[in-house]
């Protein structure tokens, strides 16, 4: 699985139709309205690397109010949601 982090600059004025379009996006696992120098950031999840601009050129940057995003490829995960789950495999008493 690959994961990116996508910085999205949105138009001040449409934020909350931005991120709730972003966020229906097939490859989009989350987005996020947060402060900073970024309006949202989305969380992208492929399963090959050819995916990504799929997502990110053809569906992301065309949203209507999206102006500019940077995007970051995570080369490792680290997450307790999913060391968790890992570590709770077979568990079930």
């Amino acid at each position: 699985m690959i994961t990116a982090i996508v910085l999205i600059d949105a138009d001040a004025s449409a934020i909350p139709e931005v991120a709730s379009k972003v966020a229906e996006l097939p490859g989009v696992s989350e987005a996020f309205s947060v402060t900073g120098d970024v309006d949202l950031i989305a969380m992208v999840r492929v399963q090959q690397h050819e995916d990504l601009a799929g997502v990110i050129a053809d569906k992301i940057s065309k949203v209507d109010g999206v102006l500019h995003t940077r995007t970051y490829i995570a080369f490792q995960t680290y997450s307790r949601h999913d060391l968790e789950a890992a570590f709770a495999l077979g568990l079930d008493d």
